[in-house]
């Protein structure tokens, strides 16, 4: 493999200047600039990233943890997220933690070693140590869907007590006295607040919520959710379901189709978060609509602002709110 002095020697010039253009383009004109990339080309010369991020004290990566890649919502936070590191000249490394605390930890602790210039997290627990501990050595961190009082670190999420109270309101004015919260588990921030928000849209009504905690946020667990409905009498089962992400409206639907049941004559179904396959289901979804991209490149930028110019950055809360988007499976 081609070295530094390789490219140097091919170039004409010493090794300082061939590490001025990978690292600091700005700092050489642009005739020796060109000289110097033409001898990179020539020789199929690739920097060694871990020696440079040990040179400079950081690599060019930003890490970005999340509990569920399988998940389309996170997919396009990644999405929005890229956009802004990419014009940064930054690489995103993609961590799944499953929504395990040990999991994360172990991650955290890498993306660290590794350099990195920062890290968005969706983390288990946004108030728990190990971010804490980050901040306190000095690796910038954005709190990603999950929101956070402190001033100590920025977060971007959304009014998910909101989101619950839309979903909610929207069923109860189009007449459902019987509404079944699903979702889980009820320890993930998020989850909680759209169910203290759909709680506080039936507070002092005759509307029955009751809750059907789900051990996960997928299709799967959607589809055994709906199983323990469809099997009681008619008129013991609620008339409507809100679900806490459209992974689990679309494992009702599944299963509510199964049954033989209609939607939304039979069951009416409100998902979350308004993932592309919302629209493109069997009976499109009515779905909370969270801004998923716009909230990835907000988090980015954040992080890129503190990562560049820490003295003058200043901790920020951003908290976007959702919609409501009204389709078959509630409207018929």
């Amino acid at each position: 493999m081609a070295r530094i002095e390789d490219v140097a020697a091919l170039a004409g010039v010493s090794v300082g200047t061939v590490s001025n253009v990978l690292n600091r383009p700005q700092a050489v004109t642009p005739k020796t600039r060109a000289r110097v990339e033409t001898a990179i080309a020539e020789l199929g010369y690739l920097p060694n990233e871990s020696a440079r991020a040990l040179v400079s004290g950081r690599s060019r990566t930003v890490g970005l943890v999340v509990p569920d890649v399988t998940n389309p919502f996170f997919a396009d936070l990644a999405r929005g997220a890229e956009e802004v590191a990419d014009k940064h000249d930054v690489v995103v490394m993609l961590y799944n933690s499953a929504e395990s605390p040990e999991r994360e930890l172990r991650y955290l602790g890498h993306l660290e070693t590794q350099r990195v210039q920062g890290i968005l997290a969706t983390p288990v627990n946004p108030g728990g140590q190990a971010v804490e501990a980050l901040i306190k050595r000095g690796t910038p961190v954005v709190l990603l869907d999950r929101g956070q009082a402190s001033r100590t670190v920025c977060s971007v999420a959304v009014d998910h007590r909101a989101g619950g109270r839309l979903a909610a309101t929207h069923l109860t004015e189009i007449g459902h006295r019987r509404i079944a919260f699903v979702g889980g588990p009820l320890s993930v921030p998020g989850v909680a607040e759209r169910l203290d928000g759909a709680r506080s849209a039936v507070d002092h009504s005759d509307i029955l919520l009751e809750t059907i905690e789900t051990p996960s946020l997928t299709v799967a667990a959607g589809r055994e959710a709906a199983t323990t409905l469809v099997r009681r009498p008619a008129r013991e089962r609620p008339t409507a379901v809100f679900c806490a992400n459209d992974l689990l409206a679309l494992g009702v639907l599944q299963t509510v189709a199964r049954e033989g049941l209609r939607v939304p004559e039979d069951l009416a179904i409100v998902g979350y978060d308004d993932i592309e396959f919302a629209a493109a289901a069997a009976v499109p979804l009515t779905s909370v609509r969270q801004p998923r991209e716009q909230l990835g490149r907000v988090a980015a930028e954040l992080l890129f602002e503190e990562i560049n110019d820490p003295s003058r950055h200043g901790h920020r809360q951003v908290v976007f709110q959702p919609d409501l988007v009204v389709r078959t499976s509630s409207a018929g």
